[in-house]
């Protein structure tokens, strides 16, 4: 079985604060940002639902797309959640 690679947008409860990442294991990477498991942006900005998401075949255009993702405005993050997902449902249950 090939291996897959996500680039990932996740949000807080209200929507205001966005991250964008990068995973082998969305479910894993998701449970760990939800559960604060890991120390910085998305436990001090209480970032838990998973609103967007991409897979790819391998980690270097994973990781390309995610700088782009990165790199452009929040109406370009916020175009690419309503894209997919546009009543901002969390995502978790579904991945």
């Amino acid at each position: 079985m090939d291996r897959q690679y996500y680039v990932y947008i996740m949000t807080n409860k209200n929507n205001t604060v966005m991250y964008t990442g990068v995973t082998n294991d969305l479910k894993r990477r998701v449970y760990e940002h939800r559960n604060k498991l890991i120390d910085g942006f998305t436990k001090r900005y209480n970032i838990t639902k998973l609103v967007y998401y991409e897979v790819f075949g391998d980690p270097e255009n994973a990781i390309t797309r995610e700088k782009r993702i990165k790199a452009g405005s929040r109406k370009r993050k916020i175009d690419l959640v309503n894209s997919m997902n546009s009543s901002w449902q969390d995502l978790y249950d579904t991945i």
